[in-house]
């Protein structure tokens, strides 16, 4: 059988002096899976889109700036990670520069600029505890990672770096 997830985008937008990235607080649907969390901006791609075009039009959705430079910084495999036990494929980017001014929030939550160093404090999924550290680290080589999910809880962690 063919694997055939859906494939997404996870941006984090770092501020000019590269210290705060902008997060969303997901607080705002009661019937949200991430209800609570603070996550990246992000989502699914479309089929009229490459990867980099998703996610420049999510992070104008969301947050309603422009990116002006962005960096793959890694692809992750989360298989059973989805509200119904699907499949998903991340492409992981840092967004370093970009134009206007961030809304407050969006039909997910509130916008919040948070310290890069204070990121673990957050309340955020079990996963992403894992590969943040590698998306703000210094090494310029994207990773590459799979953590499967099952019933909610993440079952494992692995990644390479090319």
């Amino acid at each position: 059988m063919p694997y055939t997830p859906i494939v997404a985008t996870l941006g984090y937008v770092l501020s000019p002096d590269r210290r705060q990235v902008l997060m969303i607080h997901r607080n705002a649907r009661q019937d949200d899976m991430h209800l609570g969390k603070y996550n990246g901006l992000g989502g699914k791609m479309e089929p009229s889109e490459d990867i980099a075009a998703c996610m420049r039009r999510e992070i104008h959705e969301e947050a309603g700036i422009h990116c002006e430079s962005m960096q793959l910084r890694g692809t992750l495999n989360w298989p059973g990670f989805g509200k119904h036990g699907e499949d998903w494929l991340g492409f992981i980017f840092i967004i370093d520069r970009y134009s206007g001014e961030p809304h407050a929030g969006n039909h997910e939550g509130t916008l919040e600029w948070v310290e890069v160093d204070r990121l673990m404090e957050l309340p955020m999924w079990e996963g992403d505890r894992h590969f943040l550290p590698l998306v703000f680290d210094g090494d310029p080589r994207p990773f590459h990672g799979v953590m499967p999910y099952k019933d909610g809880r993440m079952q494992s962690w692995s990644y390479t770096r090319l």
